[in-house]
């Protein structure tokens, strides 16, 4: 489908993209970028950065941005200090699950990637000795409802 996860690890962007939830990312030309989206875009450090357009400046290829959840002391929402290139730009955001991102976080770290093959390992064990321990019984079965002379 195109569509790329990502974790959303800070509030910036609250209550519509919540800390520890999954955003799907869908690749999109600049272009088709309106006022009010959420993008994903990357810094010149390489850090990923999902906030809400609030301005474009087509002749200059630029987007100004905001976390929606940056509040100055008056409430007003704070734009991000520099606009974003639209050569930056990942996509825009599609759809959002709440929490999955923790799960996201957890599984693709070296612990979480370690218990989840560990726990995959203890099913295919268990399921192998379930199998074994059924066969066992099947053949005790079938050898005591055999004729005499085959036992």
């Amino acid at each position: 489908m195109g569509l790329t996860p990502y974790a959303v690890l800070s509030g910036s962007m609250e209550p519509e993209l919540p800390v520890g939830s999954l955003i799907y990312v869908k690749p999109v030309d600049p272009t088709e970028v309106h006022v009010g989206d959420a993008i994903t875009f990357r810094l010149e450090s390489g850090t990923l950065v999902t906030h809400e357009v609030y301005e474009i400046d087509a002749s200059a290829h630029e987007f100004k941005t905001r976390g929606i959840a940056n509040v100055d002391a008056q409430g007003n929402i704070s734009p991000d200090a520099a606009p974003v290139p639209w050569s930056s730009l990942v996509g825009s955001v599609v759809a959002c699950v709440p929490l999955l991102g923790y799960i996201n976080v957890f599984v693709t770290q070296p612990p979480g990637v370690f218990m989840v093959i560990a726990g995959v390992a203890v099913v295919i064990g268990v399921s192998i000795a379930i199998e074994l321990v059924g066969t066992g019984r099947h053949d005790k079965r079938e050898a005591a409802h055999a004729p005499k002379h085959m036992r």
